[in-house]
């Protein structure tokens, strides 16, 4: 088959091809941080809840520029528990999605494991205090390996290709209200 023929049926049908969209590097690793260890291995099935959350961050386009979420999920309940959307990537909007997920889990959270990538957020020293306040246990895979966060990493995916590859937000504020919806 052509391509003009499959174009016609595309028009007549009022389909539209799935296109690659822009890519934005969103782990910016800060060589002079420590990492924390990886302590979960890969192993992305915990036995009961609030042992074992992950984290990490996205980007959504809007005709007002990026806005960037990030989320926490309980790998036992694969539930988002904390989350948090901004117009930048600093380590507030992680803090704050962390901060979220310990009140939605009612504050006691003292054996978790967050596993994360190594992005500068993560090791940054304000969220490792607060990691140490709070009692959760940080864990980190290595760079630039995709599998060592995958179930966050598969989150993102399934959330872009069934709602942010299929809208067009012109402000931020619409695409927050889609996220929350």
């Amino acid at each position: 088959m052509g391509r003009k023929r499959v174009a016609r049926i595309m028009r007549v049908n009022d389909w539209e091809g799935e296109s690659g969209r822009r890519r934005m590097r969103t782990t910016i690793v800060d060589r002079g941080a420590i990492a924390a260890s990886d302590l979960v291995g890969r192993d992305f099935n915990p036995t009961e809840p609030n042992r074992t959350w992950v984290g990490d961050i996205t980007y959504l386009r809007t005709a007002e520029g990026w806005l960037f979420l990030a989320t926490v999920i309980d790998l036992f309940s694969r539930r988002v528990i904390g989350w948090s959307v901004a117009n930048h990537m600093r380590t507030e909007l992680v803090v704050d999605a962390l901060k979220m997920a310990v009140a939605t889990r009612g504050g006691a959270v003292s054996e978790v494991v967050f596993h994360t990538d190594r992005g500068s957020q993560y090791t940054s020293a304000a969220f490792g205090q607060l990691c140490q306040q709070l009692g959760v246990t940080q864990s980190m895979g290595a760079t630039g390996v995709c599998w060592d966060n995958a179930a966050a990493e598969s989150f993102f995916g399934t959330l872009k290709r069934e709602l942010a590859n299929r809208r067009r937000w012109n402000t931020r504020a619409d695409a927050r209200r889609d996220l929350i919806r």
